[in-house]
């Protein structure tokens, strides 16, 4: 596995972070690999008005996977509208760069007609390579964050064993399909070894897609005040460990 493929993974760690309602609320992380030790920086940030909100995920190299990775960058933009104090995407996107190229992916997601029109884009030193448009073969008003900002108030019951399945624009390598598992009293010990002591609940969120040695890409979650996640962890090989992303501030 690439580090360019880990730092990928730096993001689908991230996107799990829910936020309750605030108007302007930031989160930063750290995100740590295995023997690797630190890899990256995260820093999450929404902001709502009355009838609209926006979410800004940006995510950086540190140290030798800096190196590596050429300096790789990733941020993830949505905005749109609030139905019922419920996030609604309008428009996702995602740019991925290092020193030499950028890939640029557009979502504009039209409710009316429940559909949603993509964009790809790919630049090598500043110049557009190559361009593809196509529509997705479902239709979601959640994007990958939307989804997981919105959780905190979606889920009414956060401790009795359940699981869920969502859709979310993003997500189309698997069909937009997203499950959560809000986990049983008796898991709660393992839960507690991996991401903390001191959450006020705890989730695992499952990708379906097969991500190290993980089936379907099983994110462990600890959700802390105000719907914050204060720590996520991919499980990885055990030769290298763990993808784990650490609130800071």
């Amino acid at each position: 596995m690439t580090i360019q493929k880990r730092l990928r993974y730096m993001a689908l760690i991230l996107v799990f972070i829910s936020f309750s309602h605030a108007k302007t609320l930031t989160a930063e992380y750290e995100v740590g690999f295995g023997i690797l030790g630190q890899i990256g920086t995260a820093k999450a940030v929404l902001k709502q008005e009355k009838t609209s909100y926006t979410i800004d995920i940006r995510l950086a190299s540190t140290g030798l996977a800096k190196t590596l990775s050429r300096g790789r960058t990733e941020r993830h933009l949505s905005s749109g509208h609030l139905e019922n104090e419920i996030m609604v995407a309008d428009r996702y996107e995602v740019i991925r760069s290092d020193s030499s190229s950028k890939v640029v992916k557009r979502y504009e997601i039209d409710h009316k007609q429940k559909k949603v029109f993509k964009t790809y884009q790919k630049f090598k030193k500043g110049k557009l390579v190559s361009q593809e448009k196509s529509i997705l073969d479902f239709y979601a008003k959640d994007d990958l964050l939307t989804l997981y900002f919105n959780l905190n108030t979606l889920l009414k019951d956060k401790t009795t064993r359940h699981s869920y399945a969502f859709k979310a624009v993003g997500a189309e390598r698997q069909g937009g399909r997203i499950s959560l598992i809000i986990p049983e009293k008796n898991e709660l010990p393992e839960y507690q070894k991996t991401v903390g002591k001191n959450a006020l609940w705890y989730a695992t969120a499952i990708i379906h897609q097969k991500i190290f040695s993980s089936k379907e890409g099983e994110l462990m979650l600890a959700i802390g005040q105000n719907g914050i996640t204060q720590k996520a962890v991919l499980k990885d090989v055990i030769l290298f460990g763990d993808i784990r992303a650490t609130r800071v501030r």
